[in-house]
């Protein structure tokens, strides 16, 4: 068979700053983790303390044969209070630039991965007025900085996640009932602030929220754009291959509209969409159908379905008509055997889109190292790489051998070079 991965096609691996810097403490993550009453079952601490670690990191993802690295800038680091800016944080996050491009790697950022600085969320968070602005303000200074070293930009990671929380039952709360949940009433009140106005981005889903963040993008990517007009931006969606059974289509339909439809529908005109797949999600008569009988279940419970990206990936190119990047895909399992095998069906998958002319641009696993999972802890384990956190020892499993391998076998080395 024909190779379908063009030569400059991205393999890689990713993380998020907070899920593996490590003490992160003037973001609004870090303070929900610690609240009486939190969802969090533990706190990230020093989570695998890449933010001291980082040139070990990436030259051992490189040495396995990838040629990118996704990762994410903290907010909370280079803004800790609205208006002052860290030159020794941004500084920090240029050594992390340059480190993969030494490596071989293109550096694939992440300008929001989830956490924000504190004093966002006690100005409004992800409801507020302003965010876009000061999203937008971050974004500039983050490029007149370090733009020239960024291969390819996301400004958020997963807008859309809140709404396929709450078909969960997590999060969801309206304003006027976030003062009955004792997470939000414990922020509220250590922030000094009306429960209502607590909008973190992970959990907010009101259509104020969906106003938001959408402006938040728009406006941000205006702003990449306007240091560096020919790099490609876009943002990366949580879109789980929605389906149903009988008695659930209403159900479904529902839920794909909310969570992949119409924020597909508003990317139309990016550079490409981020598409960040793990599985399906079916719904019956009675809400979420259990796994078929004698389905492989991974940590979560969930049924293990790798073909769910092939269907993420169709849906995307068929809604947005945008070129599409694989920015996450994996399994949260202690049995690597598994995982290799869902990183083998996953890439076929995509293969088979490759062979359809749907332009896919990369496919970057998630993640690089088991790390802190937000309010799952430390027990769900998506790592190609094992960790020790008692000595923060890296291991290599197979899994991160088999990619790195086909990454090899399937595509010439390339990097994007700062222009």
């Amino acid at each position: 068979m024909t190779n379908p991965f063009p030569h400059d096609f991205l393999w890689g691996v990713a993380t998020a700053g907070h899920q593996v810097e490590g003490n992160n403490v003037n973001s609004d993550v870090w303070f929900l983790e610690h609240l009486p009453g939190t969802i969090f079952a533990e706190p990230s601490g020093d989570a695998v303390d890449h933010y001291n670690r980082y040139r070990e990191d990436i030259a051992l993802i490189a040495g396995l044969g990838l040629t990118s690295y996704r990762f994410s800038l903290e907010w909370a680091r280079i803004e800790p209070e609205e208006g002052h800016f860290s030159v020794a944080e941004l500084e920090h996050y240029k050594r992390v630039l340059e480190a993969c491009h030494e490596h071989g790697l293109t550096p694939v950022v992440t300008f929001h991965h989830f956490a924000s600085p504190l004093w966002l969320l006690r100005s409004g968070g992800w409801e507020g007025g302003r965010t876009p602005e000061l999203f937008a303000r971050y974004c500039d200074r983050v490029m007149a900085h370090l733009g020239d070293l960024i291969g390819v930009a996301c400004t958020l990671n997963e807008p859309n996640l809140p709404w396929l929380l709450e078909s969960f039952g997590i999060g969801g709360e309206a304003p006027e009932n976030r003062g009955k949940v004792p997470m939000w009433a414990a922020a509220a009140e250590r922030l000094g602030v009306d429960a209502g106005t607590v909008a973190p981005f992970q959990f907010c889903s009101t259509e104020a929220g969906f106003n938001v963040k959408l402006a938040a993008h728009k406006a941000a990517t205006a702003a990449i754009k306007a240091h560096r007009p020919e790099l490609q931006v876009g943002w990366t969606l949580a879109n789980s291959d929605i389906q149903s059974i009988p008695g659930g289509e209403e159900t479904a339909d529902r839920v794909r509209r909310d969570v992949n439809e119409r924020f597909l529908e508003a990317s139309r005109g990016d550079d490409f969409v981020g598409i960040q797949t793990y599985g399906r999600t079916v719904y019956g008569p009675d809400g979420h159908a259990p796994a078929p009988e004698g389905a492989a279940l991974n940590q979560m419970g969930e049924e293990i379905y790798p073909q769910g990206l092939e269907a993420t990936i169709r849906e995307a190119w068929r809604v947005a008509g945008t070129p599409v990047m694989v920015t996450e895909n994996g399994l949260a399992t202690e049995d690597d055997t598994q995982r290799v095998a869902f990183l083998e069906a996953a890439v076929d998958g995509v293969a088979s889109c490759l062979a359809d002319g749907i332009d896919v641009r990369g496919y970057i696993a998630w993640t690089a190292f088991d790390n802190f999972e937000w309010i799952f802890g430390y027990r769900p384990m998506f790592g190609l790489i094992a960790v020790d956190r008692s000595t923060q020892e890296r291991t290599p499993k197979d899994s991160a051998r088999w990619l790195g391998t086909f990454a090899r076998q399937h595509t010439a080395s390339t990097v994007t070079q700062p222009a």
